[in-house]
């Protein structure tokens, strides 16, 4: 009887080490209350849940019910002929490519879905079926409708003409809603790329047929019986990624930009010390700007403050969680309260009123916090929904958005007055500017009149600054939260590595102090740090959201137009970076960096280790193809000397890995150049 009680005991679950998850102080406080309440968060859970060895290797496949079939490494490694396979005899380098290209076709779908929504909102703003969504940058519009072969001129008896704003905008909408489904042609946005680029897409048939497609094409090919060579199932993965990151995030970009305005740099604050005792907190979390830029232009009317007011508070303070923090921030200069891991602990301080949340990245945990709180949480979207009991179902409409907006914002200001007494707010804020994109860099680079990347491309050819790094990505429960993140960066700018930044990275950098340009005086080399001085901008530039990574790729080709660093992506001195990544969209994001031509390190586990030749098909012999390859480091500091050293082996190939001397330029100098 004593061991059959005993057996019935169940072990208290561990808690996570406050200290040990992550290196961001009011996140360290956060963590210990929840805990000290009894509330369980991600942190908790990564502590007593392990991860599957042979799942994280991508040597796992369950794509019929005759498996799951795993095939583990034997421990002694593999000599001679790799003789593992599943019940139908897929061997580890197809079960691994299916598993990978299906994370491909996952991660540019939330992408591609998230520009489609936008598409279809910017469609009826075009066509003026809404009255609250409009057409705000026109010039940005002008600028990229010829991309989609939209003619903002037009002949009249003779005389060149520009043709109606409206009518601009209204094709411009219709082509790019085609990108998604056309039935012939290719991507048109892939010819954005630097010529030889797209020349060696074209030779590697590569290009894109329409979006949508290539997911669907994964799914199918990936299904039991189809493909099983890993090398045609990249090929494959290689259209969807292009399709993703060429296509839908950079049609999404531009779209948003085109309605909301293209974004500037601006200062903020950002952490979950932004939040307002006296206030009614209000925290959208997500991707999809669309209903949060509503939520925006509700919270700063005067009648919507005055209904805060008559509610006992003194105002209405919004913040952000993940990309539709970033999004809200780079146009309006609305704080982040936190990055992925953090969406948990804001609730914890019992000062958030309502959390509002859309697609992409959001813990279904979120509604079991909630429970322990007064916090209303809200979903938006018609294919993102809970199935907890206390999720409140707010159906989002783009004809109707200022009026669901209102009716969130009431809903936060009725909840301000069931507060409990025991309110928490970690007070840690750091200030930040951020807003950067391909325009606002020829500003500060290249100056008024001058604009182009040829000022940035001159002092990677001088030696003040060493090369770029493109650092994107997640957070990840497995890793130390921002302790990657943020260790990597740092030792790539004080070896006067530039980085561009997006996402949930971009938070961490802002939680840290590296977003301002005082930051470049304390952690850069003396190169980086003299040109962030002249020019005023922090060493690490905030782009955005992970949608808009396809800044990065269009920054990238500015530099090759501007020239001096060769012809292509591939031949510039930079680098791209997840060192926390967790998604499926990372994934997606790594894969159209590297076959644009960049060398992209991952840090954590890739789930290629399984399959030693697949691994080295995507790691090695894509340099030869594409000009980019994969990598995996997962300590952060060999981690960026794995960068350092692909960006010094590129700036010797260029033969500028000499430091050039200043000279004194005189008139006949300047004139030459």
């Amino acid at each position: 009887m004593a061991e059959e009680k005993k057996a019935k005991v169940a072990k208290a679950p561990k808690l996570a080490d406050p200290i040990a998850s992550t290196i961001d102080i009011a996140s360290q406080e956060m963590i210990a209350r929840a805990q000290t309440l009894g509330v369980e968060t991600i942190f908790d859970r990564a502590v007593n849940m392990k991860p599957c060895a042979i799942g994280m290797q991508g040597i796992c496949c369950k794509n019929c019910s005759m498996g799951p079939c795993r095939l583990p490494l034997p421990k002694d490694g593999i000599e001679g002929e790799d003789t593992r396979k599943g019940l139908c005899g897929a061997t580890a380098n197809t079960i691994a490519a299916r598993n990978f290209v299906r994370m491909i076709a996952g991660g540019a779908a939330a992408h591609s879905d998230h520009g489609r929504s936008v598409a279809e909102v910017f469609l009826s703003a075009a066509k003026k079926h809404t009255d609250d969504y409009k057409i705000k940058d026109y010039d940005r519009l002008l600028d990229v409708a010829p991309y989609l072969g939209v003619a903002t001129t037009v002949e009249v008896d003779g005389e060149e003409l520009d043709r109606d704003l409206d009518e601009i905008a209204v094709e411009f909408a219709e082509k790019a809603m085609a990108e998604w489904g056309k039935p012939e042609g290719e991507l048109l946005y892939a010819k954005r790329a630097p010529a030889p680029l797209y020349e060696k897409w074209k030779k590697a048939g590569v290009i894109p047929r329409n979006i949508d497609r290539e997911i669907v094409e994964i799914m199918h090919r990936t299904h039991m019986g189809v493909d099983q060579d890993y090398k045609n199932l990249m090929k494959q993965g290689t259209r969807a990624a292009i399709g993703d990151g060429w296509g839908g995030s950079m049609l999404a970009t531009d779209m948003q930009d085109i309605m909301f305005g293209t974004p500037y740099p601006l200062q903020a604050e950002s952490n979950i010390g932004i939040m307002k005792e006296d206030h009614v907190n209000v925290i959208v979390h997500g991707h999809e700007p669309v209903l949060s830029e509503m939520i925006v232009a509700a919270a700063q009317t005067p009648e919507m403050l005055e209904y805060a007011k008559s509610m006992g508070a003194n105002g209405i303070q919004l913040g952000g969680i993940c990309c539709t923090a970033n999004e809200m921030l780079q146009r309006h200069g609305v704080p982040p309260a936190g990055n992925f891991l953090q969406q948990e602990l804001v609730i914890v301080t019992g000062a958030c009123d309502a959390m509002v949340v859309d697609i992409q990245c959001v813990m279904q945990n979120l509604a079991n916090v909630a429970k322990c709180f007064h916090t209303k949480l809200i979903t938006t979207h018609p294919i993102a929904r809970m199935e907890q009991d206390n999720v409140i179902h707010i159906e989002f409409d783009e004809h109707h958005a200022m009026e669901d907006a209102i009716r969130i914002l009431k809903m936060a200001c009725d909840n301000f007055k069931n507060r409990g007494a025991d309110v928490v707010i970690p007070k840690q804020t750091a200030t930040q500017i951020a807003g950067f994109g391909v325009e606002s860099i020829k500003y500060h680079l290249g100056g008024s009149f001058r604009g182009d990347y040829y000022t940035l491309n001159d002092n990677i050819i001088n030696g003040r600054i060493r090369g770029g790094a493109g650092v994107v990505g997640c957070n990840n429960a497995r890793q130390k939260h921002n302790d990657g993140c943020i260790t990597m960066i740092k030792e790539l700018i004080k070896n006067d590595v530039i980085v561009l930044t997006t996402g949930c990275n971009a938070i961490a950098c802002a939680t840290e102090g590296l977003l301002t340009p005082e930051s470049a005086a304390v952690h850069c080399g003396a190169g980086l740090a003299e040109v962030c001085e002249t020019v005023g901008i922090p060493p690490v530039l905030h782009l955005g959201s992970c949608v808009d990574n396809s800044r990065i790729l269009l920054a990238l080709t500015e530099m090759v137009k501007a020239g001096g660093l060769g012809n292509d992506i591939c031949d510039l001195p930079a680098a791209g970076s997840a060192p926390e990544w967790m998604s499926e969209k990372a994934i997606s994001i790594g894969h159209y960096f590297v076959v644009s031509g960049v060398y992209t390190v991952f840090g954590g586990m890739l789930p290629t280790t399984g399959a030693p030749v697949f691994q080295n098909h995507i790691f090695k012999e894509y340099e030869d193809k594409y000009g980019g390859m994969w990598d995996m480091v997962v300590d952060p500091i060999e981690h960026a000397h794995a960068i350092i050293a692909h960006i010094d082996k590129k700036r010797k190939a260029l033969g500028i890995d000499k430091a050039r001397d200043r000279v004194m330029m005189d008139f006949a100098a300047r004139q030459a150049l």
